[in-house]
């Protein structure tokens, strides 16, 4: 299970965790939210003020450059006040990612497989 901060990444594994820095292990990181969006795991984190959870859709590199990760947010906190919609998430401001523990099935009404946010797609699903 991984744990991801934006910084370092915390692995765990029988018992024992790993601190890996950000720019050692920014592979890793890409790989820990890759395999959520492809195994389509519902996720959490704190983010802005609060925790949110999400079914993640895509992550890459939006046009301003930053890594960012594509959602629906299904609950949790929101700045904005929207709870519930799309959201487009900057890495860098993300705490604390852990699995939900439950599965999406389908892809959400809206979603963009060719994300104009973004220019480059690490991975979707």
């Amino acid at each position: 299970m991984y744990y991801l901060n934006y910084g370092e990444i915390y692995t765990s594994t029988n018992g024992l965790v790993k601190t890996v820095r950000r720019g050692e292990g920014e592979l890793e990181m890409n790989s820990a939210i890759c395999n959520a969006i492809r195994s389509r795991m519902v996720i959490r984190f704190y983010y802005d003020g609060g925790i949110r959870v999400v079914e993640p859709h895509s992550h890459g590199i939006s046009t301003d450059g930053h890594e960012v990760l594509r959602a629906y947010q299904i609950g949790g906190y929101s700045e904005s006040g929207q709870h519930v919609g799309w959201k487009l998430i900057s890495i860098n401001k993300i705490y604390g990612i852990q699995p939900e523990g439950t599965t999406f099935v389908a892809n959400r009404h809206g979603y963009e497989p060719n994300d104009n946010c973004m220019s480059t797609i690490h991975c979707a699903v």
